[in-house]
Order: C-alpha cells, then sequence, then structure tokens
C-alpha cells in the first residue's frame, strides 16, 4: 500500500475500515511466523502496529463480538452465547460514531441476534428504518450476510449471495451449501463441505464467486459509492471459518507434511472436567485424529490466503481512490480455531491460539509515525477498539458504556496507559459437550472466565477447580500450576484481582464518568441545597449566599 510523505498527510483520521476475519488464528499470518505467505496483511503490519498480546472478551463468535461492537465485557452487555440477543439498551459502535457525523456500515457477518422481544414490547418495528440499528447491532446493513445457511434455513431462499450465484448459473435454492460450501470428492461423488473429508478438494465455485471474493466487491462498492462521506466500513469475512473448503488452488498450497506437530500432551487428557469434556465432545474427538488434521489445516491456511489476496484487490483500490492517506485499517479475529491441539476443535476454551488473536492497527496520522512497523507486547483487548475510533474521529473515548481503552496513545508511543490484566469469558452449557458435564444448579456451573497478566492465566471454571499457567516457562500451556504451593501467592493474587475486576463491572451507564475526585465543598450549596449550615457566614464562605438570597420584605399574604 502506497503512503504520502508526512507533509501531505493530514493529522486525523477521516475514514475506519475494520477488518474481522472469522477464527482466525494469529500464526497462521506470516507477520506471525505462520506456515502460508500472507503478503498484504504483511504490508499492513508494516504500516502499523501489529499487536502480539490482543485477547478478545469472549472465546465463541458472538459473545466475542458483541464486545468488539459494545466496547464492553460480556459480563456487562449480556449477549453470551451466538443465540442471545443483544439487548436494545446496549450502545454500539455506530451508536458512538453517528453522533460524529460518521456513516457506520456492515459488509459481512455480526452473528447478533436482534432483541425483538424488546422490540415487540415497545411497539417497534424492527424492519422499519428508523429502527434498522437496533436489529442489526448498530450498523447499516450495506450486505449483511452470517455466512451459515444449512439446508435447514429458511433464510437461504432470500441470500443475496445466493441469488449472486444463481445469476452465473449455478442451480438450486441454495448454492451457498451445494456449491460453494461443496466439493467433487475423488470418486466424483458431489460432497457437503461440511464433511471434514471433504477438505482436502477445491469448492465446486471459483475464487472469483467465492464467498471471500462476494464480500470483499461489495466492500470496494460501498466505498466508492460513500465518496467524500466519512464512514467507519465494518468488512467481517466470513472465512476461515468452517466449513473448510476453500476454491482452487488455494486447497493444496500447503502439504500436510509441512503441518506443525499440535500442541498437545497425553497428560492433558482427562486433566480437567471441562477439557475433558470439549476433549470428548465430537469435534474434540474428530481433530484429534491426525487424518482429520491432515485434511483440513492446509484448507484452513488456504482460505487465510484467499482472504490476503481479496485485500490486496481492496487496499489496492483504497490506494486508487486516494483514501490510503485518511483511513485507519484494522485487522483482527473474533477468536482462533483449535485445529487440534490441546486434542480439541473449534474454540470455546482460553488457551492462546483461541483467545489471542492478531489484531494489526494502521493509523495514517503522522502523529503515529514512530510505531509504524513495530510489534507490541502491550495487554489489549477487543473492546479498546471502539473507543479508539471515537477518539481517531475526533470525540471523547472516555464514556460510561465504554469500558475499553483507546489504543490511540499506543499507536504514537505512549504505553504510559497500558492495562495490567486482560479478560476473557465463556459460557459452555450452550453446547453438546456440556452433556459430558455433571448437571448444573446455575447458569455459573457453565460459566468460566480468564485473566491474563503479562505472565500468567488464571482460569476461574464454575465446574472443578481453577487452573493457572505459567506463559513464561510453559508459553504452550500444557502444564496446570494451580494448587503449585511455589506459585500460591501468586494464584490468591490472581484471584483477588479477577473479583475486583467482577466488582468493577456496572451497568450504571447514565452516571457520570468516574473521575475519583470528591466533589468540591459547596457544590451542592450552590446548587440550591443548603443542607447543614448554621449561618449566613458559614454559607458566604462556601460562595452559595445566591442559594438563600431573600428579598428585604416578605411577600404579602
Amino acid at each position: 500500500m502506497a503512503e504520502a510523505p508526512e507533509s501531505q498527510r493530514s493529522d486525523s483520521v477521516r475514514n475506519v475500515l475494520f477488518i474481522m476475519c472469522d477464527q482466525l488464528r494469529a500464526d497462521a499470518l506470516s507477520c506471525h511466523g505462520g506456515l502460508i505467505d500472507t503478503p498484504n496483511i504483511d504490508a499492513l503490519a508494516a504500516r502499523g502496529v501489529r499487536f502480539d498480546r490482543s485477547y478478545v472478551q469472549g472465546a465463541v463468535c458472538g459473545s466475542s463480538r458483541m464486545s468488539f461492537y459494545t466496547g464492553r465485557y460480556v459480563q456487562s452487555h449480556g449477549a453470551r452465547f451466538n443465540t442471545i440477543p443483544l439487548a436494545i439498551n446496549q450502545r454500539t459502535m455506530g451508536d458512538h460514531l453517528r453522533p460524529l457525523g460518521v456513516r457506520t456500515a456492515l459488509v459481512g457477518k455480526t452473528h447478533m441476534a436482534a432483541d425483538r422481544q424488546s422490540m415487540e414490547w415497545l411497539g417497534l418495528d424492527p424492519e422499519a428504518p428508523e429502527t434498522i440499528y437496533l436489529a442489526e447491532c448498530g450498523f447499516e446493513p450495506a450486505e449483511r450476510d452470517d455466512g451459515l445457511h444449512p439446508e435447514t434455513r429458511r433464510g437461504r431462499l432470500t441470500l443475496p449471495y445466493n441469488r449472486f450465484l444463481q445469476d452465473h448459473g449455478y442451480g438450486g435454492d441454495n448454492p451457498w451449501h451445494t456449491a460453494a460450501n461443496a466439493v467433487i470428492d475423488a470418486d466424483g461423488k458431489h460432497t457437503s463441505g461440511w464433511l471434514l473429508r471433504a477438505s482436502p478438494f477445491p469448492s465446486i465455485v471459483p475464487d472469483e464467486l467465492s464467498e471471500t471474493a462476494y464480500m470483499t466487491d461489495k466492500a470496494i462498492d460501498f466505498i466508492r459509492e460513500a465518496g467524500d462521506e466519512q464512514w467507519c466500513l465494518h468488512l467481517s469475512f466470513i472465512k476461515p471459518h468452517w466449513p473448510y473448503v476453500v476454491s482452487e488452488p488455494y486447497h493444496q498450497l500447503v502439504s500436510p507434511l509441512d503441518l506443525p506437530d499440535p500442541v498437545r500432551t497425553e497428560a492433558e487428557l482427562g486433566s480437567h472436567p471441562v477439557l475433558d469434556a470439549f476433549q470428548r465432545s465430537r469435534t474434540g474427538r474428530a481433530f484429534s485424529r491426525d487424518e482429520a488434521r491432515a485434511a483440513v489445516y492446509p484448507a484452513y491456511l488456504g482460505l487465510v490466503k484467499q482472504i490476503d489476496d481479496h485485500l490486496g484487490r481492496l487496499f489496492a483500490e483504497l490506494d486508487r481512490l486516494g483514501r490510503t492517506d485518511d483511513t485507519m485499517i484494522v485487522l483482527t479475529s473474533d477468536h482462533g480455531d483449535y485445529l487440534g491441539d490441546h486434542w480439541m476443535g473449534e474454540k470455546d476454551w482460553f488457551h492462546e491460539p483461541i483467545v489471542n488473536v492478531p489484531m494489526i492497527v494502521a493509523d495514517p496520522r503522522p502523529s503515529a509515525d514512530a510505531t509504524r512497523g513495530t510489534a507490541s507486547s502491550a495487554l489489549v483487548e477487543a473492546i479498546d477498539l471502539a473507543p479508539t475510533f471515537v477518539e481517531a474521529f475526533g470525540g471523547d473515548p472516555v464514556d460510561p458504556w465504554l469500558e475499553g481503552q483507546s489504543l490511540v496513545p499506543l499507536l504514537c508511543g505512549d504505553e504510559s496507559q497500558s492495562r495490567e490484566a486482560a479478560v476473557s469469558e465463556t459460557e459452555f452449557g450452550f453446547l453438546e459437550m456440556s452433556g459430558n458435564l455433571p448437571p448444573a444448579s446455575s447458569p455459573i456451573d457453565w460459566r468460566a472466565t480468564m485473566l491474563t497478566t503479562d505472565r500468567y492465566k488464571y482460569i476461574l471454571s464454575g465446574t472443578g477447580p481453577s487452573l493457572l499457567y505459567d506463559l513464561e516457562d510453559d508459553p504452550n500451556e500444557l502444564v496446570d500450576r494451580a494448587g503449585d504451593p511455589a506459585l500460591a501467592t501468586v494464584e490468591a493474587d490472581l484471584h483477588d484481582r479477577m473479583f475486583r475486576w467482577y466488582r468493577e463491572r456496572s451497568n450504571e451507564v447514565t452516571r457520570p464518568v468516574f473521575t475519583g475526585h470528591a466533589p468540591p465543598d459547596g457544590i451542592i450549596a450552590k446548587a440550591g441545597f443548603v443542607i447543614g449550615y448554621w449561618d449566613e457566614s458559614d454559607v458566604e464562605a462556601d460562595g452559595a449566599l445566591a442559594s438563600i438570597h431573600l428579598d428585604a420584605a416578605p411577600p404579602q399574604g
């Protein structure tokens, strides 16, 4: 991506391009040492800051994304799983940016479930233009597509991407399922991409008709149409989330022989009741098979490479339109993918490949020049992006609704406000694996919370004992140190920190911003409430005489 000299660049951000990939591990990118070459993402990192310790607040799509979009922890926004609606009283990124004159739009997925029950109670039509933001997570839906359209879902009949494929000759009412996410296997059989055995074969649709190409085209269309308007565009790619099939030639860029060994040991099996339940689940058993990992992992990396190639097209269009030098670009993920590590598949727990996601921020302003091309080890969180965007557009990032911290100081080289810990949450009672656990008497039995510091990771689980990892001595999190006398003080401190974090959560979002300073003497008296004063001299000392002023003569009755 081309960048103008400092003398030609403004120290203001006009637009934000907020890119999210679903289920993307950081170590899949070449700038993180990954197997697949991602030159366009690497070039973005060279123009900005790569945050190597960036943590999501939820370990599954829905809860994580609602934290990104609200700037609030899961404990605060309440949408703990994909199917739980985001309450309509929650303010979103769009609610913070629109008053600043910023058009806030979506291309791709949000996984947001609308709070239709509350809308019904209030007499609101979720389809009406004036309430669309409540139903679409605060975004203008330029093209919403959550990327999950199996045969059992009715929405497939009106899906724009399906109409697009039909216009290109792919028949049936759901070519998303029968072509974009299906293959012809070695025996010539039409095979669903939901099956892991399908991953080594190319999807039926070519690259230029893939979901990734389609969403990139829609993003380019939006940017062209927006012209000189200020915008924040959330380009939310559906991949590399399953189904794990990808167009030719991406399906065979990596040989299974070149894959890294899975990160796991026999000692992990059955070491904790929740981990055991994940490991014994269908996905855990499947991804523990070398055959499945060898089939899926190359396709997964191919999906990442495909995204990088299409980002190259998008970045080139920004250059052509002259938008590179006034657009902040962010690339991140809602969570990672186990792919067999720790004998697990999917996500939903707190190992680093799941919760420590890629986070690259390229701020075009000269004030960020000092940190360009650097890697930061500062602890940052997904909820930091919302206040970052507010500040980048000239707003105040300190707001009772926003629990994150703006990254702008870090982008400008100021690390004085770095946080001491990052927090993530999960609730696994919605998953089939919870059938491998004892019955729960309360939702909290099937919840867990993680707190990570520079060195240690502490997990408080509603089922089973707490877990503790020393990330310095054991970066792969293979040895649980909870209960180790040598770390008793550390464990107690982390436990106390976590409960302080819980106590700090508040839904008092209408109160003034907390400053830590007591109100000045006399402020209540000056407002007219003269409480506890003996005589006029006391009131005068606090400058509040106007509050007790009376005319010399009383009014006549």
